[in-house]
């Protein structure tokens, strides 16, 4: 019989990428989401709403492992209205899966938060679990979220937090809006081009969660990233280079501040912040990663 995983707010890139993966290696999986979604073999759609127990955490009971990526995209401008919503769905979906593990007779043996390295702030500084926080809207919530997740601990259920890097994947994520900009010559450098981007494989990130899943000895916060921090100007180089495109016009900064309001509806620090965070606690626990080279990753995924 396949041990059962739950993936809260498991419906976005992130979340069906490990569902596929898990599959895989031998798992069922339930993916927790607000929309209704037709199931597929292995995998199970139920509906909730990050936010109150009902009858999805029946599913909780008797699982092998939950695993949280409920949020409200960042990818947003921060009026109040959207401040509000990206802490709120975050802290809440934290506290209901608690609720539920709680009342479970089964809890499952494990509990894993995806979080974000963007509690570091924007930061050029290499940056390991130990380093200062930054400051600014998505340090303060980062830091709200994990405390959170780690106010209460669980007698049965192991607690892990991820701080997830900017993760290199098919099929959506960050990757897809860079690839069609470099696609129409426009893959330029980003401002400055000294922001870091702490870049990681899909694979090398489904194969931590597997291992936080699994690993009894993983436990607390580790930064879930490539151990090859790169600039922007390094990453959008290496990308046209396996796109085969030539040089392409940068985009300085008020240009970027001008397209994320006006055309892409977004903040625009999150294109011209960054930091260069190394996985130190993955690696001294013999983590080995099967992308470390920019360009290979790169190739592997767009070829």
């Amino acid at each position: 019989m396949r041990k059962k995983i739950i993936l809260a707010g498991g419906s976005g890139f992130l979340g069906k990428a490990l569902a596929k993966f898990l599959v895989e290696k031998g798992y069922e999986v339930v993916i927790l989401s607000r929309k209704a979604a037709v199931s597929e073999e292995h995998i199970k759609y139920v509906q909730w709403d990050g936010r109150q127990l009902g009858e999805w955490a029946r599913e909780i009971d008797g699982s092998y492992a939950v695993v949280n990526f409920t949020g409200k995209s960042v990818n947003c401008i921060y009026t109040k209205k959207n401040r509000e919503e990206i802490i709120a769905s975050r802290i809440d979906s934290v506290k209901v899966l608690r609720d539920a593990i709680k009342q479970s007779e089964q809890p499952p043996q494990a509990f894993v938060q995806a979080g974000s390295l963007a509690i570091f702030g924007d930061t050029r500084e290499l940056c390991d679990e130990n380093s200062p926080f930054g400051s600014g809207f998505s340090v303060e919530v980062c830091k709200r979220w994990e405390a959170e997740f780690f106010t209460e601990s669980l007698l049965t259920t192991r607690q892990v937090l991820l701080r997830i890097g900017f993760a290199l994947g098919n099929d959506g994520g960050a990757l897809e809006p860079l690839k069609k900009l470099a696609s129409f010559n426009l893959g330029g450098t980003v401002g400055s081009g000294k922001q870091y981007i702490s870049w990681l494989h899909i694979d090398d990130l489904n194969e931590m969660f597997l291992r936080s899943i699994e690993n009894e000895n993983y436990q607390g916060i580790y930064n879930a990233t490539g151990p090859t921090p790169v600039t922007n100007k390094e990453f959008m180089s290496t990308l046209r280079k396996v796109m085969g495109k030539g040089w392409s016009p940068p985009a300085p900064t008020p240009f970027v501040w001008l397209g994320a309001y006006v055309f892409m509806q977004t903040e625009p620090s999150l294109a011209l912040t960054g930091r260069n965070c190394i996985p130190k606690k993955l690696l001294n626990s013999g983590f080995a990663f099967q992308q470390t080279d920019l360009e290979v990753a790169l190739k592997d995924l767009i070829d």
